[in-house]
């Protein structure tokens, strides 16, 4: 377990910031995670890093939310991290894959595209952002987690999700 807490660390460090808030996020998840050793769980109360994914379709132009079961939001893919993840991002990726029943995810080779810092019922999320490329033809299985599995072309997804989802929506579009 302590594996993932280094690997998060050490990809944090080496994770070049796009800007100046993304910045101060980063060495804020850095600084958490030195002051915490069980900053990677969820058992971590003063808050803890999460992954999620946003799955894209550059071909067509779109990207898969889910409308989260408990938040009741349209979101990309991502939860807590587990012990089997050896990173932060197989977490995102098993995430994504487990939430939009979607096989054969590939992250984009970027790393993290963002983090967001955001509280929930549980404690403050930590959330590295990352970007998954669907496959053609990929068609999404509601999960356990969600109430809906939906693509939304770009211009639509300020009209359903917040401005967090928009900005990694953004900023994904950005690397592509």
């Amino acid at each position: 377990m302590a594996d993932l807490h280094a690997a998060a660390a050490e990809a944090l460090t080496a994770w070049p910031a796009p800007d100046a808030e993304q910045e101060r996020l980063r060495v804020t998840y850095l600084e958490h995670l030195a002051a915490h050793q069980d900053g990677v769980w969820k058992a971590c109360r003063d808050g803890h890093l999460t992954a999620s994914a946003l799955v894209i379709d550059p071909d067509r132009g779109r990207v898969l939310l889910t409308l989260h079961r408990k938040l009741r939001m349209w979101l990309q893919m991502g939860g807590h991290c587990e012990p089997q993840d050896a990173t932060l991002a197989a977490a995102a990726l098993r995430e994504a894959t487990e939430e939009s029943g979607v096989a054969g995810l590939t992250l984009l080779p970027t790393g993290p595209v963002r983090l967001d810092r955001h509280h929930t019922p549980c404690a403050w999320h930590l959330d590295v952002q990352y970007a998954a490329l669907a496959p053609a033809g990929a068609e999404p299985v509601v999960s356990e987690e969600s109430l809906d599995v939906r693509w939304f072309d770009y211009a639509e997804v300020a009209a359903v999700a917040d401005d967090s989802v928009v900005r990694l929506v953004e900023r994904t579009r950005a690397l592509l």
